[in-house]
């Protein structure tokens, strides 16, 4: 009680809320996240155990699809910086793996790390003049390289290397010997432990002082160069490493499809990267993963409500996910995970 200018008037007592993040049945915000961690790893885990062939390679592609999706987010969600070529270098990646095993025998997992470093270098060396552009004028820089990449792979002074129009066929790995997988099911699992260590380094660069600075170059460059940031030499390393995820994603997607051409990258895979960025979450690195089922199951499903009117109908789907969703698959699990968590009352 207190002593004012009038009679004496009481203080309410300050209300005793529990802690921050607990619901009713005492689980708190970080607790459902694990739960949607463990059981998302239990699903991906158990899963091929129980599908068909088919399905295993249709998931796996999901997760090629997500990589690559994973990289554009890095440039677009954490840097601010919009891309319309990372198809690309999808495209770079899938003829080095294709190239190393066809003509010189290297085993399929050492083409991985070659195809993201030679996407890392050439999107840094892209990234040097381009991304000193800005806006729509960066995305015409980008949509050129997406456009003109297919057309160099059928040069003809390249055949010898990228098999022109015909392409380049490799085969199929088989399983480790001792583990009772068949093909699909192995490139499966291999997939899933690639997508697991790029997705666990993306969220640990984003969580570093580097990453502090790209989102800070995207929140206000003004800014972040007052502050002594080399935004010109930061932006080039976004891109570089934003290019060696579709590099990586792209030498995985060969190893599966056992093929590559290049009809197989024209510009509406860059359209299906931004699709997958958008639906999934831009700037979210969990959302990536929806993104890329998203891309790989919505055109089926377009498929089978109307075949004549496929394009249509996956048209008004995404429309109306834009609508329900306006921030994405992750920001939806975001919005129902804090509801879940809220405390009663």
């Amino acid at each position: 009680m207190t002593v004012g200018a009038g009679p004496q008037a009481v203080i309410p007592p300050k209300p005793v809320r529990p802690p921050s993040g607990l619901a009713v049945a005492g689980i708190s915000l970080r607790a459902w996240r694990r739960f949607w961690l463990v059981l998302g790893i239990v699903v991906a885990l158990t899963l091929p155990l129980f599908a068909g062939s088919f399905t295993t390679f249709q998931l796996t592609q999901a997760a090629i699809y997500a990589i690559a999706i994973l990289g554009l987010n890095l440039l677009t969600g954490f840097n601010g910086q919009f891309s319309l070529g990372h198809s690309a270098f999808y495209a770079i990646g899938a003829y080095t793996a294709a190239i190393m095993m066809d003509q010189w025998e290297i085993a399929y997992y050492w083409t991985l790390p070659a195809a993201g470093l030679i996407c890392l270098v050439v999107g840094f060396l892209f990234g040097l003049p381009a991304l000193r552009l800005e806006g729509l004028y960066l995305a015409l820089a980008t949509f050129a390289l997406a456009v003109a990449t297919p057309q160099i792979l059928k040069f003809s002074p390249l055949e010898e290397w990228t098999g022109g129009v015909q392409g380049i066929f490799i085969l199929k790995p088989d399983a480790p010997p001792g583990l009772p997988l068949d093909q699909d099911q192995w490139l499966y699992y291999f997939t899933l432990a690639v997508t697991a260590v790029l997705f666990v380094c993306a969220r640990s660069l984003v969580r570093s002082r580097t990453g502090r600075a790209i989102m800070a170059i995207r929140d206000n460059p003004i800014a972040a160069r007052s502050m002594g940031i080399n935004t010109a030499l930061y932006k080039s390393l976004t891109f570089g490493v934003s290019a060696l995820y579709p590099g990586v994603a792209g030498a995985l997607g060969a190893i599966v499809v056992q093929f590559v051409a290049p009809d197989s990258f024209t510009f509406l895979l860059a359209v299906t990267f931004l699709v997958g960025l958008v639906i999934g979450g831009v700037g979210s690195i969990p959302g990536s993963l929806a993104g890329g089922l998203f891309v790989l199951f919505l055109p089926n499903l377009a498929e089978q409500i109307s075949k004549g009117l496929a394009w249509g109908v996956y048209g008004v789907i995404l429309i109306l996910l834009i609508y329900v969703m306006p921030s994405g698959t992750a920001g939806l699990v975001r919005l129902v995970t804090i509801r879940l968590a809220k405390p009663s009352g």
